[in-house]
C-alpha cells in the first residue's frame, strides 16, 4: 500500500488499524527535520509533537508524527523534497519553464553553482511502486540534486528559449526582500537563512535503493506543456524589471 495523503496522525492510525496490507509505503516530506545543513540525512532529528491539527501551519510536525505512526508497520518512509512536473497545480517550478520560455533576461538567484533540489512526480512514482515491489524498507529522502545553473540551463535548453540568466546574488536578493520558495520560487534565501540547507540534504540512500531522474530538459519541456503558472507563485513582470535594473546599477558601483 502507499499511502500519499497522510495529514493527520489520528487518520494514519485509522488507516495503519483498518488496512490489512503486507506493506506500507508513506509519503512524507524533507519538512520534518527539526533543523537542515550539509549533513542532514535520515538519521537526522525530526520535528516533535504538536497538538494542532491545523496542516499548513504545524504540516512538518504533523507529518513526523504521522511517521511515528506508519513505523509500527513494516515499509518504508519517503520524504520527498519539491515536486514538480506536468499538471503540478502549485506553479512553483512551473515558472521557470514558461518564464524562461518568454525570453529576454532572467533573473536567476546565484551563484548557479549553489544546489537546489527537486523530483520529478513520474520519477517519485515509479520508483515508490519499485520500492513496493521490491519490499524495501527504510527511510529516505526522495530528491534529485543539482545546481541552479544546472536547472535554469536545463530550462534553456529544453523551452528552446534564447533567454539570458542574470545571476543575482542571494544576500543582494534578500536586501531587496524578494520572497523565498514563492515569490522567487525554489530560491530559500542566502547562506545561514532558515531553510537554506533545504536544498542540500543526502540523497545517497534513496539513490542505493535505485531513485532514478530523468533529464532535466525533459522535465523543463513538459512542465512548460503540461503546468499552469499561477497567480501566488514567482515574480511579476515589473518586480522582476524593477530588480534587474536595481541589480544592473548595483553591479556597476
Amino acid at each position: 500500500m502507499i499511502d500519499v495523503a497522510g495529514y493527520l496522525p489520528r487518520v494514519v492510525r485509522q488507516t495503519v488499524e483498518l488496512v490489512d496490507a503486507p506493506y506500507y509505503l508513506f509519503v512524507s516530506t524533507l519538512s520534518v527535520y527539526a533543523a537542515f545543513s550539509d549533513t542532514t540525512n535520515e538519521d537526522s532529528p525530526v520535528l516533535g509533537d504538536t497538538d494542532s491539527e491545523e496542516i499548513m501551519e504545524h504540516y512538518g510536525e504533523l507529518k513526523a508524527m504521522c511517521e511515528r505512526v506508519v513505523q509500527e508497520r513494516p515499509g518504508a518512509i519517503v520524504r520527498p523534497g519539491l515536486i514538480v512536473g506536468p499538471h503540478d497545480p502549485t506553479g512553483r517550478f512551473t515558472y521557470w519553464p514558461h518564464r524562461i520560455a518568454r525570453g529576454g533576461d532572467v533573473l536567476a538567484p546565484g551563484p548557479p553553482d549553489e544546489p537546489v533540489a527537486l523530483i520529478d512526480a513520474r520519477d517519485l512514482g515509479a520508483w515508490m511502486v519499485r520500492l513496493c515491489e521490491d519490499g524495501t524498507h527504510g527511510v529516505f529522502n526522495a530528491i534529485d540534486l543539482t545546481t541552479w545553473g544546472e536547472l535554469l540551463e536545463a530550462c534553456v535548453r529544453g523551452t528552446g528559449s534564447d533567454a539570458r540568466l542574470v545571476w543575482t546574488p542571494s544576500e543582494w536578493l534578500a536586501e531587496q526582500g524578494v520572497g523565498e520558495w514563492m515569490e522567487l520560487p525554489l530560491w530559500t534565501g542566502p547562506a545561514g537563512s532558515e531553510h537554506a540547507g533545504l536544498h542540500r540534504v543526502s540523497n545517497e540512500r534513496a539513490l542505493a535503493a535505485g531513485l532514478r531522474s530523468r533529464p532535466l530538459e525533459e522535465t523543463a519541456r513538459d512542465t512548460l506543456e503540461g503546468a499552469k503558472t499561477t497567480d501566488d507563485a514567482g515574480l511579476g513582470p515589473e518586480r522582476e524589471a524593477e530588480l534587474l535594473a536595481s541589480w544592473q546599477l548595483a553591479s556597476r558601483a
